[in-house]
């Protein structure tokens, strides 16, 4: 066994146990769970034998059905999710490659636009999955949830036609971005380019009408009929989930197109191709991080929106029944921005110059832990009642304070902060400043950031003597001020480090491989959180399918236990990379050689080496 497959075979392992596990977990979980609904399902299904059996004439009063084995709502849970996940790889992809597109032909530098074409090709098989997922999941909803499908297109239907038409738009403007890349003029194809973004994001604001209605239903009356389908479409976390799903999805593809890079990186064989497949998944995890930073803002946004549109939705979220959830939320977030930094001080080990930053790391690994710690301190702990009377409640006397907003706020904050000095830091490997205000201009960045921190320090602190509303709204400055201390300090970097001294090259290609499965991490982590999420966003709305208007009676009408979701969410991710590694390995075939009839050899493959070509030049 050679020492360079190794590390595959323990990360197999690792992925083999966890599936195992997971699947033992959920069956388990989901033994009880049937348990449970079977009191509830148990009359209803003895009286719908008794009845009268489906005619043309009674068919609408169906409500439900029932699917093998694991349940209609768990089954239409995971095709759901995994018609996202796609969905958002499909929509982002685009975004940054239209981007780095444009940066090569401003800068006339060729390796952006191959590297554009090597995301790009990702796009083709995964549109596949998304559009046949998409289908299955319509199937399923009219199928097993006929009565809340019916509802829902009595509200939409006028954006059905549209969103059909802009999907086909869709299909053609990729498959012409895809295959014409070299075949059109460069402005030609970044119009494509643009056409198709504009099409996907369109897409994506009209499907996020229908799930959001259902949380937060507007543009009805009293008994749930329609009144305006421009209000139903324009309800109160319409926008939010725009701006949140947005990000999230450049953040998220670009996770998975920096795994990409790691899996090329470490099947390459040449010092050229390692340089290249290193750069790419670099370039994918800049995209991912730099759409992280912003995300928790966002959030902050459709919470609050939430709590706007119900209290009692804001307190389930935050306080009751999901407050735990985000707990491990925290966990997960926490491992991302860990990981992230992690991958950019193993990264300066490739630049010249970069070793004079590594007495930092120390320090920012630190604000990392503390801020990780306080993120992930739960404002109430599980405990016996021998506990409990120890610590006098539920609340820890000491860690207790820790586990509030005002907290969590400034730890989250600080954070986006730490990570963004480590980028300030990657980015200042190999340069050296020459203008002549550059002490100065060090010193003013300095200031920027100590005075926000002192700032958000000083929110945090306050928050904790004033009443929950100012409490809330204080988030708002700590939000304002980490982004002007970003842009603020980017701009006079960008200035100060114009024309700067370069004192070492970068070494593409030269980086342990490590790093490459810290982007794997990365990646699997994403997804996971995203799967979470997204069951955060339906579980909100408890035993309703539209909250306050139609009611859940199903015999699913429960929210599962956290475990359990968990588990689901954890096959789906499975699942998901299942599918991905598919994806991964199709991308791949264009850069084979042809075989060659009669020998069983490989012959070069011109129509690869052409793509290839086209993609450089």
């Amino acid at each position: 066994m050679s020492k360079r497959k190794i590390p595959f075979y323990i990360i197999s392992l690792i992925v083999v146990v966890s599936l195992a596990v997971s699947i033992k977990n959920v069956a388990e979980s989901w033994q009880l769970q049937r348990e449970l609904a079977r009191a509830q399902s148990v009359a209803g299904e003895a009286a719908q034998q008794a009845g009268p059996q489906i005619t043309p004439e009674n068919s609408h009063t169906v409500e439900y059905r029932k699917f093998p084995f694991v349940g209609s709502r768990v089954a239409v849970w995971v095709i759901a999710e995994l018609h996202l996940m796609f969905a958002a790889f499909v929509l982002a992809v685009p975004m940054f490659a239209l981007i780095i597109e444009l940066i090569g032909y401003y800068t006339k530098d060729k390796r952006y636009d191959h590297l554009a074409y090597e995301f790009t090709k990702l796009l083709s098989t995964s549109f596949s999955f998304t559009a046949s997922l998409g289908a299955l999941l319509t199937f399923m909803l009219i199928i097993y949830y006929p009565k809340l499908t019916t509802y829902l297109i009595a509200i939409f239907s006028p954006t059905f036609l549209p969103y059909v038409l802009l999907f086909f738009a869709e299909a053609g403007f990729l498959y012409a971005y895809y295959y014409g890349w070299g075949k059109f003029s460069p402005k030609v194809h970044i119009a494509l380019g643009v056409a198709l973004n504009l099409v996907g994001t369109t897409i994506m604001f009209i499907a996020n009408a229908w799930l959001t209605f259902m949380n937060t239903p507007a543009g009805i009356n009293e008994s749930g009929g329609l009144l305006s389908v421009w209000g139903a479409i324009t309800n109160f976390t319409w926008m939010p989930i725009n701006i949140h799903r947005l990000i999230a999805n450049v953040a998220f593809g670009g996770s998975i197109a920096a795994a990409y890079g790691a899996y090329k990186f470490l099947g390459a064989r040449s010092e050229e191709e390692k340089a290249h497949y290193d750069w790419m998944g670099y370039v994918g995890n800049f995209i991912a991080i730099a759409a992280l930073l912003p995300l928790p803002f966002a959030g902050y946004w459709l919470g609050k929106e939430i709590y706007a549109y119900s209290q009692s939705l804001g307190i389930v979220l935050m306080g009751g029944t999901f407050s735990w959830l985000f707990i491990i939320q925290a966990v997960l977030i926490g491992n991302l921005f860990l990981a992230a930094n992690y991958y950019l001080w193993v990264s300066m080990e490739r630049i010249e110059g970069a070793q004079r930053f590594r007495k930092f790391i120390k320090y920012l690994l630190a604000s990392i832990t503390v801020c990780f710690i306080v993120w992930a301190t739960p404002h109430s702990l599980v405990a016996t009642v021998e506990e409990a009377r120890r610590m006098g409640g539920s609340h820890h006397p000491m860690l207790g304070v820790l586990g509030v907003m005002s907290a969590k706020n400034t730890a989250v904050n600080i954070l986006i902060l730490t990570t963004y000095i480590s980028f300030l830091l990657y980015r200042r490997g190999n340069r050296e400043a020459t203008v002549s205000w550059a002490k100065l201009g060090n010193t003013v960045q300095f200031l920027i950031f100590a005075v926000v921190v002192s700032f958000v320090v000083f929110l945090g602190v306050y928050g904790y003597f004033v009443e929950a509303k100012v409490r809330i709204g204080l988030s708002v400055p700590q939000v304002l001020s980490v982004l002007f201390a970003m842009i603020s300090v980017t701009v006079i970097d960008i200035f100060m480090f114009k024309n700067a001294k370069s004192i070492g090259p970068i070494r593409w290609g030269k980086i342990p491989a490590r790093a490459q499965y810290a982007l794997f991490f990365l990646a699997v982590t994403f997804t996971w959180l995203m799967g979470l999420m997204g069951y955060v966003r339906a579980g909100l709305r408890q035993h309703w399918h539209v909250y306050g208007v139609m009611q859940d009676t199903s015999p699913d009408a429960f929210t599962p236990t956290l475990g359990f979701a968990s588990g689901v969410v954890s096959v789906t991710v499975l699942i998901f990379f299942t599918f991905i590694a598919i994806v991964f390995w199709l991308s791949g075939l264009s850069g084979k050689k042809d075989w060659e009839a009669g020998t069983g050899k490989t012959a070069p493959s011109k129509g690869g080496l052409d793509l290839a070509e086209e993609g450089q030049s």
